[in-house]
């Protein structure tokens, strides 16, 4: 009975820790989408981008991916001349 008031209160206390993170604006946008990602190539370029913007390294194939398949979130913006060829 202890250990499951003790799993019951971790899990409780790590749901409020990480649900406390967000902004009403991420949550909205949360919201308004079945999953996280809109495919494994957003998730692929959100993983080799997660460094709040700094340097982050676009192809053209990730622009034509994220107009195609309409992907959402913070958006990273970078100069014509940054972006990668394939």
């Amino acid at each position: 009975m202890r250990t499951r008031a003790l799993w019951a209160l971790l899990v409780g206390g790590s749901i409020l820790v990480t649900g406390g993170c967000a902004t009403s604006e991420d949550w909205g946008e949360w919201r308004t989408h079945t999953s996280h990602f809109a495919s494994d190539r957003h998730l692929g370029f959100s993983m080799r981008n997660d460094n709040q913007g700094v340097n982050p390294r676009v192809t053209r194939a990730d622009l034509a991916s994220a107009q195609t398949e309409n992907w959402w979130g913070k958006a990273i913006t970078v100069q014509s001349t940054e972006i990668f060829q394939n």
